[in-house]
């Protein structure tokens, strides 16, 4: 023991003297441990690679206690802002940059009810139990701020362990619901986060959540404007410039630095740097990606992947990590029966306030569906537990807003904000393996796989139509004008997500395609 611990100082103060160089290649080793395993067990029926991370980061701890002594059992303080400006982008723009846009904007009403409206119900269905059940318990201390917080923190999903599991070709109405949602509502999470912590708690009433939702609505859409914008100006720097004449490096740095620009642009003017990199990755992935030489496509495409890969890899490595930290177990001053009540607490009213959103929301969706005559789109039962229960299970996100909640750089001298931290991380460590090792079964069992349910999932075709055609034609009469105003207006109320869809390929065939790059529709 001796040894181990003079080990573990010569380590640290290595560490200290070259600037947390020792501490970091530890844990890239134990990184690549963990790609190495998780490729071993990826056929497992069981276990995916969030669950292999998560119990190689908690033996890593436990050798880690064992080396120093009990003193602490991870190499690196986890800092939030390092999450949010270093780890978090890859992922999100990754996400919009693969995500097929025509299944997802197809579902993108059902999508924003699922991840906007189902994040202010779930929110308020967690801040309103806790608030009440925690007292109950005998565990107080937190102010109204913290609970509201506390709603935000636990409506947060992690549809990682779903998605390895659903297939875009098999399912693609449900993995479209279940990987927009995920996206959506991480954003909705972080943005209404921020909005909390501008509130005035002690003057909370209609006007208050009414100033809290427009301060969302603005978010929302000049987060979303500035995405696309970034997205639309890469595109045209990349179509007339055409730098694969000279070296492909170049188109690829651009295609890399300018999704992240947009990111910190966001966070700079206070505004949500997720949305802003997630739409900014759908619009380069419409025009800027053809407008790279083929060889920048193929790069771009993996790169882009591995990075998002390395960085969830990296944050369930260190959850596993930070489960065992002995300083903060110590801090908290809960009895194991009260802590085991919170955590049930938290995990019953999790269940609750999805249930309470997925199924009345999918009814309202099929309804809609139903007048539009879309019955493709119709979201069944089984469907409906498959979506509620891959949000069940609580990741990233969470663990990064309750340390930006409950600790400073990582650190908290305060008993009670210890002690939610804790309680997050059994939450997610929790809900991670529990809920994500029945994944695969519970799907199995629902939605067995067979060779014909991507002809059954199949999206209807629309007759062939000349999409060079404007909405008014300047050679026709003003009757003629005002007949087809008349009718498009008709085919909008009966099916609006179709009719945007149709009329957005006309627009974006005649105008913006030949701007900002890619191939027309009619010849794709």
């Amino acid at each position: 023991m001796e040894y181990y611990n003079y080990f573990y100082e010569s380590v640290m103060k290595n560490g200290n003297e070259h600037g947390s160089v020792v501490p970091i290649t530890v844990f890239v080793a134990v990184l690549c441990l963990c790609l190495i395993i998780g490729h071993l067990l990826e056929e497992n029926r069981w276990v995916n690679e969030s669950i292999t991370a998560i119990f190689i980061g908690c033996l890593s701890g436990i050798i880690i206690l064992l080396v120093s002594n009990w003193r602490s059992s991870h190499i690196l303080r986890f800092d939030e802002e390092l999450f949010f400006i270093y780890l978090l982008p890859p992922i999100i723009f990754n996400a919009g940059f693969q995500v097929k846009k025509k299944q997802f904007f197809h579902n993108f009403l059902t999508i924003l009810l699922f991840g906007v409206v189902g994040v202010f119900i779930s929110s308020v269905i967690i801040t309103a139990g806790s608030w009440w059940l925690f007292p109950r318990f005998g565990f107080g201390g937190l102010t109204p701020r913290d609970y509201l917080a506390i709603g935000t923190i636990f409506s947060s999903t992690d549809t990682v362990c779903t998605l390895q599991v659903l297939h875009q070709d098999e399912t693609p109405l449900l993995y479209s619901l279940v990987f927009g949602e995920g996206v959506v509502n991480d954003a909705t999470t972080v943005v209404l986060f921020n909005a909390v912590q501008k509130l005035d708690v002690n003057r909370l009433d209609a006007l208050a959540a009414a100033h809290v939702f427009g301060d969302f609505l603005y978010l929302f859409a000049t987060s979303t404007i500035l995405g696309v914008g970034a997205g639309l100006l890469t595109s045209y720097v990349l179509k007339g410039l055409y730098f694969g004449k000279h070296s492909s490096v170049r188109e690829i740095a651009l295609m890399m630095l300018m999704p992240y620009l947009s990111y910190m642009l966001a966070e700079l003017l206070h505004l949500s740097g997720i949305l802003s990199v997630f739409f900014c990755g759908i619009v380069m992935s419409h025009y800027a990606w053809h407008n790279i030489t083929e060889s920048s496509r193929i790069t771009t495409k993996h790169v882009l992947a591995a990075m998002s890969f390395i960085a969830e890899t990296f944050i369930f490595l260190y959850v596993g990590m930070d489960a065992l930290d002995i300083e903060k177990w110590k801090m908290s001053k809960l009895r194991f029966g009260t802590s085991l009540g919170i955590c049930s607490t938290l995990m019953l009213l999790i269940c609750l306030g999805r249930a309470a959103f997925v199924f009345p929301l999918s009814a309202f969706s099929n309804y809609m569906n139903r007048n539009a005559g879309t019955s493709s789109s119709t979201i069944t039962f089984k469907h409906q537990v498959v979506i509620w229960w891959a949000g069940l299970m609580r990741g990233a996100v969470s663990i990064a807003l309750a340390f930006k909640q409950f600790t400073f750089s990582g650190v908290t001298s305060d008993p009670i904000n210890a002690t939610m931290v804790t309680i997050t991380i059994i939450i997610v460590l929790f809900s991670t393996i529990v809920f994500g090792m029945l994944t695969k079964p519970l799907i199995k069992c629902l939605l067995p796989r067979h060779p014909h349910d991507s002809i059954l999932h199949r999206e209807p075709t629309c007759p062939k139509e000349d999409l060079t055609l404007p909405l008014l034609s300047y050679d026709e009469s003003t009757a003629t004008n005002i007949a087809r105003a008349k009718e498009s207006f008709s085919m909008l109320i009966e099916s609006p997500v179709y009719t945007i869809h149709h009329y957005w390929r006309k627009f974006d065939d005649c105008y913006m395609r030949p701007i900002f790059g890619g191939p027309r529709s009619d010849r794709s």
